[in-house]
């Protein structure tokens, strides 16, 4: 049975762990947990009366769902009779395989999944999947409603989302999430994140599922074009060399339509850089894992090349220098830029 004695601020929530429950019962618990985080579905095990294992745990990252699963071999396969009594709020599922060789049949084709690929199911929609021998996925569940994209729209991009240029960018940030989803469910900023993985799942599928020249996938790419650059500027931040020219290459548009439609949001590029590095370096000068950097080598860390550049733009920012707010905390508390 499902522990959900753990809160959001408590970690992980164990919704089943089969080592506790006697072997015979074990089939029933797998199914009851299956039920109880997804909806009805046909499972079938490799080894229902010799060796079952299974471990789900569970995260609330703002309006997100992970979920990380590890267990002996199994199929789940969801029928049309199984959608048809689908959860009032149906979900679009996306997963990362992170031990053995999965197996997926969605839109009548069948796949084998490894540890550099993005598997998307929606509720609404047959499909089957599952692994032999000792297996684990992790994989986090969006609303269907918060998506906007159409059930056929979503099995048709999950079929080729390596065709789409984000398909890394998303891959990586899906792995991010769970690297420490303790401290991103309890961290203030876990709602506007949870909206960031929803506009860059949205644009992933939209880049696949379309041709590039179709105006649907123009708008969502235009529209997801300023969360896309943010998370990929964010994971390049210490990089001296991230210039506009080399972020607008990455994305597969010109610097000129770039700063368009960042303008068009609101983002001015260049400043938001400094300040996303300004922000860096301000909690590396309060952690005591960065005390041993000289405060030059520590702006080098995020992406200044000059010391006096960064000193005099850490001045402007919060009202002192690095090496004073270095001396004074944690008594010291600076304001962030504009402050």
């Amino acid at each position: 049975m499902p522990d959900r004695s753990n809160g959001p601020m408590g970690g992980a929530v164990l919704l089943l762990d089969l080592d506790g429950v006697p072997p015979r019962e074990r089939v029933e618990a797998f199914h009851h947990a299956m039920t109880d985080t997804s909806v009805p579905n046909r499972i079938r095990h490799e080894e229902p009366d010799t060796g079952m294992r299974a471990r789900f745990e569970g995260w609330r990252i703002g309006g997100l769902d992970l979920f990380d699963m590890r267990s002996t071999g199994f199929e789940v396969r969801r029928t049309a009779w199984h959608v048809r009594r689908h959860r009032d709020r149906p979900v679009v599922s996306v997963s990362l395989q992170t031990r053995g060789t999965h197996r997926a049949e969605t839109g009548g084709r069948q796949r084998v999944l490894g540890p550099s690929d993005i598997c998307v199911f929606h509720e609404l929609a047959p499909r089957a999947y599952g692994w032999s021998g000792q297996g684990a996925s992790r994989a986090v569940t969006l609303d269907m409603a918060d998506l906007g994209l159409p059930v056929e729209a979503v099995v048709h991009a999950s079929l080729r989302l390596r065709a789409s240029p984000l398909h890394g960018l998303v891959l990586s940030h899906l792995r991010c999430l769970f690297h420490e989803p303790e401290r991103l469910q309890a961290d203030p900023g876990a709602a506007a994140l949870s909206r960031t993985t929803v506009e860059l799942v949205r644009a992933l599928l939209t880049s696949a599922a379309w041709n590039a020249d179709d105006a649907r996938v123009r708008g969502t790419m235009d529209d997801s074009l300023p969360t896309r650059v943010m998370a990929y500027a964010r994971r390049h931040l210490t990089d001296p060399d991230l210039t506009p020219e080399r972020i607008a290459h990455a994305h597969h548009v010109s610097v000129r339509h770039l700063y368009a439609v960042l303008a068009r949001a609101g983002i001015g590029l260049e400043q938001w850089l400094i300040t996303e590095r300004l922000e860096r370096a301000r909690h590396m000068l309060g952690d005591p894992r960065w005390a041993h950097l000289s405060v030059g080598a520590l702006a080098a860390r995020c992406g200044f090349t000059s010391h006096s550049h960064f000193t005099r733009r850490f001045r402007a920012a919060y009202g002192t220098t690095p090496s004073a707010l270095r001396r004074h905390r944690p008594d010291t508390r600076a304001e962030g830029p504009g402050g």
